[in-house]
């Protein structure tokens, strides 16, 4: 199967109502499936079903050893776990205490959502499939104790995403696929309508208050190519070299005798046959067929292939380092760290585009159902996977700038790079330093002096 990447759907409608609903999702289909076809076949190379399973052996066929080496599996979980191991957080971009009071509100309502777990599930989709959704409804029985939206990360294989073809591409719908009775049944969400499609007849049709298609796609690149996707041939020839490893090794233990000229009966034949003899005429000559694979050019074929697989898909290599005084900086840039690092803030640029609509969404069904006002720009999206390392340096760098009399305390906390979400920090922290020069001053004061030392 070629693979280059999932097709983005286009339509010429810019406004879909029922009129046009069956039109434009008859039109969207064969795109969808050509999508699915190639997401399943990319879901299924990831959980170990890749083409060595289907290897046929003309020579010997009874020694066919298929060995599945799941690079594949190896490359989304590092790309996953290294890019959403910690939590993404919503923090506050402004300086008032009401919108830090109304944030921490609204990530509870994500926590109540386990957001950061379906942040993982939707990785990992875009990750092997090169796409993902998700989506997010109000919450119809939210009583003000957990949160007044749910989310759902939405299968890539069953789910897709209608663009305008004008300049602009806006969403104009989302469509989700269930399969009832057989039939394949379809909800086509608008930005104020929800239609159920059955057999190109619309049954269903309902009105929402969201303002925007509520399902939000997630690409994981322009071209929506896996992370493994551009390399798979070589997957399948490291997978093929495994394969024969094995095979050359019992072959050299199976070894054939042949009998050159050396007359035995057909019975006899058979039974040696069995046991791995053959017999050729005319000469007598009785010997062993040994043909040993060269181990020590073969593997260095496989490390050369798999070093070229983490160098295209931008992962450390497992050379190490033979250095003992190495900082956490220089293990970063060492062993293609830095390279792991620059294809993460890649993908965060492309998550974030999609995480913003997402977030607008969310938002919008909060200050709806409870008394929020937060917006969109008051909210900084932030990726935590490195905020504890080097955390001496970062500490050391805080003081410096705290000492410095000509910075001030809020841009030292801001740019030392040690807090998730350096504006509550701050905040908490200069309360802190308040309540202790407060403190300090009652207790000068028990000790009957009226004013405090000047380096109080």
């Amino acid at each position: 199967m070629e693979l280059h990447g999932r097709r983005v759907i286009y339509t010429e409608y810019t406004d879909i109502s029922r009129r046009n609903v069956v039109e434009a999702l008859r039109k969207a289909l064969p795109v969808h499936e050509k999508n699915k076809k190639e997401i399943d076949y990319l879901y299924k190379y990831y959980r170990g079903d890749q083409p060595i399973l289907n290897r046929v052996k003309d020579v010997r066929p009874e020694i066919n050893n298929k060995i599945v080496e799941n690079r594949a599996n190896e490359i989304v979980s590092f790309k996953v776990g290294y890019l959403v191991g910690e939590p993404i957080q919503y923090v506050s971009r402004g300086s008032g205490e009401d919108v830090t009071t109304a944030l921490n509100q609204f990530n509870e309502y994500t926590y109540a959502e386990n957001k950061a777990l379906k942040d993982k599930e939707l990785a990992d989709w875009f990750t092997i499939g090169g796409t993902a959704y998700r989506i997010a409804l109000p919450n119809v029985r939210y009583n003000g104790e957990d949160s007044p939206f749910r989310m759902y990360t939405l299968d890539p294989r069953q789910t897709f995403v209608v663009y305008s073809n004008d300049f602009a591409h806006r969403p104009v719908m989302g469509v989700s696929c269930v399969t009832v009775d057989n039939k394949p049944v379809y909800t086509v969400y608008t930005a104020n309508k929800c239609f159920t499609v059955i057999n190109s007849e619309v049954v269903g049709e309902v009105g929402h208050i969201l303002g925007m298609v509520p399902i939000i796609e997630y690409p994981a690149n322009l071209a929506r190519l896996g992370a493994f996707e551009i390399v798979i041939p070589l997957l399948d020839a490291i997978n093929t070299v495994a394969s024969n490893r094995i095979d050359g090794v019992e072959q050299f233990v199976q070894a054939l005798m042949m009998f050159k000229g050396v007359d035995i009966g057909d019975k006899d034949f058979q039974s040696l046959k069995d046991l791995g003899a053959v017999k050729v005429p005319p000469e007598g000559d009785i010997k062993y067929l040994i043909q040993e694979l060269n181990q020590t050019q073969t593997q260095t074929l496989v490390d050369d292939m798999y070093q070229t697989v983490l160098t295209i898909c931008g992962m450390p290599n497992r050379n190490g380092g033979t250095s003992t005084s190495d900082t956490g900086s220089a293990v970063i840039m060492r062993d293609g760290w830095s390279a792991a690092e620059a294809r993460a803030k890649d993908t965060e640029v492309m998550f974030k585009r999609s995480e913003k609509e997402f977030l607008k969404l969310l938002l919008e069904i909060t200050n709806t159902m409870t008394e929020s006002d937060l917006t969109l720009p008051q909210i900084e999206i932030r990726f935590t996977r490195r905020n504890y390392e080097n955390i001496l340096e970062k500490a050391q760098v805080l003081t410096m700038m705290l000492e410095n009399d000509s910075i001030a305390d809020k841009l030292a906390f801001q740019y030392c790079n040690m807090f998730a979400d350096p504006e509550l920090a701050y905040r908490e922290s200069m309360k802190e330093k308040e309540e202790n020069i407060r403190r300090k001053a009652e207790e000068l004061a028990a000790f009957g002096k009226t004013e405090a030392p000047d380096d109080v």
